[in-house]
């Protein structure tokens, strides 16, 4: 039987699952108690699917649950037959209108509802600095501070705006590293005063506007914390997210199975310092043993008092305030009619009309990282 500390320590995941429908893993975990369940394209058919899916997947769960999704647009996007095409943000960036952002946000967020997704893992407010980098490229805004800022705010908005949480990423700044963290742990060897103004600005922005929520990056940032990737740095969380910026929304770690994890620290490890650094809620998107063992170690942690309970109400709290805010009943088949609706796609034309061919730079990521991330 699953005791309450066991079952609250299970809320503070997001959990991945493989197939069409729900998995004898899925609903052992949700009867567990964990607090959210992430689709990707393995998981996806038909609008129709995908809607069916989600509903299953609450009815299982019995309670409520958020239900999360990466529909960034471009090459980044989970959700596509069926569904309006996203360009990549790139384009919006080029297009450098907060209205017409805001609007792209809001029609994203219009056919995430329609199919019972309650969180879109997006904006990337990472700035794209390096052109060398193998992950972020095109799904920035583009490549300066103010940009990404501005871009990123009003397309967050139209997504709450629509009912859809928004969730930043990748705290503090994925946008200048040469290393693909799904691949490997990356560092950057930036100054604090560069990192202020530069990485953190977006950030800044975005908690000051009051986003739902942050996700963190496997990345050093050296002059914070040469030894812990934000996901794992109370220097990070505690000193620069909540501190020096006030954020007291929803951390979210970026997936903890990724190598720059797996392969330096290992998910228990990642968890447990997580949640003493500051982070209310963890992505463990692919396999059900290790979400298992994470939220064990979790439970020892707690029960040993190398977690304080306190940390772990936090946790708990912000996350309940972004279920409150956002989660809702999966709709009916009717609400289907919205998707790839003319309104919608005269909205995509108006940012690719806005963009000027000879100055745009909207190509995706390579192919290969991008199936990856997939």
């Amino acid at each position: 039987m699953t005791t309450d500390l066991e079952r609250q320590a299970a809320s503070l995941f997001t959990v991945g699952f493989h197939g069409k429908a729900v998995s004898d893993d899925l609903r052992a975990l949700l009867a567990r108690g964990v607090g959210g369940v992430i689709l990707f394209g393995r998981n996806v058919g038909s609008p129709a699917e995908v809607l069916a899916l989600n509903r299953d997947i609450k009815r299982s769960a019995g309670r409520p649950l958020l239900i999360a999704v990466d529909q960034e647009g471009g090459q980044v996007a989970r959700l596509r037959t069926g569904f309006t095409e996203i360009p990549p943000m790139r384009a919006v960036g080029e297009a450098k209108d907060t209205g017409l952002a805001r609007e792209l946000g809001a029609t994203i967020a219009r056919e995430l509802r329609a199919v019972g997704f309650d969180m879109n893992y997006a904006p990337v407010l990472d700035v794209d600095t390096n052109p060398k980098n193998p992950v972020i490229a095109a799904r920035s805004f583009g490549r300066t501070p103010e940009l990404v800022s501005e871009m990123g705010m009003a397309f967050a908005d139209g997504l709450q705006g629509a009912g859809v949480g928004a969730c930043g990423k990748h705290f503090p700044g994925h946008g200048d590293t040469s290393q693909d963290s799904h691949l490997e742990l990356p560092t950057l060897p930036h100054p604090m005063g560069r990192l202020e103004s530069v990485e953190l600005a977006p950030f800044k922005a975005a908690a000051q506007a009051g986003i739902a929520a942050f996700m963190t990056a496997h990345v050093i940032f050296q002059a914070v914390d040469s030894k812990y990737p934000a996901s794992m740095s109370r220097a990070v969380i505690q000193g620069i997210l909540r501190e020096k910026l006030g954020y007291d929304g929803m951390v979210v770690t970026d997936d903890v199975e990724m190598k720059a994890i797996a392969d330096n620290f290992g998910v228990e490890e990642a968890v447990v310092l997580g949640l003493s650094a500051g982070v209310d809620h963890f992505l463990c998107c692919h396999t059900a043993a290790l979400a298992e063992r994470a939220i064990e170690a979790i439970v020892h942690a707690l029960e040993s008092g190398d977690i304080s309970r306190e940390a772990l109400a936090k946790a708990n709290d912000r996350f309940a305030g972004v279920l409150a805010r956002f989660e809702r009943p999966v709709g009916a088949q009717a609400g289907l009619s919205v998707l790839r609706s003319d309104a919608h796609l005269r909205v995509v034309q108006r940012v690719l009309g806005a963009v000027d061919p000879a100055s745009a730079e909207v190509g995706g990521d390579p192919t290969e990282v991008m199936e990856r991330v997939r």
